[in-house]
């Protein structure tokens, strides 16, 4: 699988569209940003997209780790995210805890 490559200029809400397009053609999605604008781009995404395919019962679990990549002879760090899909029911049951009587 290749990846969504993020710059600093793209649109987080373009970006949020590719995203749940692939989760909901069941694919898990890798998002590669090099740079603190295009990494803030990519977690506006990611969140963006969160709220499209809640609506379906869809919420998004995601894993950040740093990568090293050499352009045009440069060494440079950036972040990748893998984005998974996780259903849950619309009513977010379990995202609330009850608490426990004592």
């Amino acid at each position: 699988m290749d990846f969504l490559k993020v710059s600093s200029k793209s649109s987080p809400a373009s970006v949020a569209g590719a995203i749940a397009g692939l989760i909901n053609d069941g694919n898990a999605v890798r998002i590669q940003s090099i740079g603190a604008g295009a990494v803030n781009q990519a977690v506006k995404a990611i969140a963006i997209a969160r709220g499209y395919l809640a609506p379906n019962g869809i919420d998004l679990s995601c894993v950040p780790s740093f990568i090293e990549l050499e352009i045009n002879g440069d060494k440079r760090t950036g972040i990748r995210f893998v984005v998974n899909p996780r259903y849950i029911d619309n009513d977010f049951d379990d995202y609330i805890e009850e608490p426990e009587d004592e």
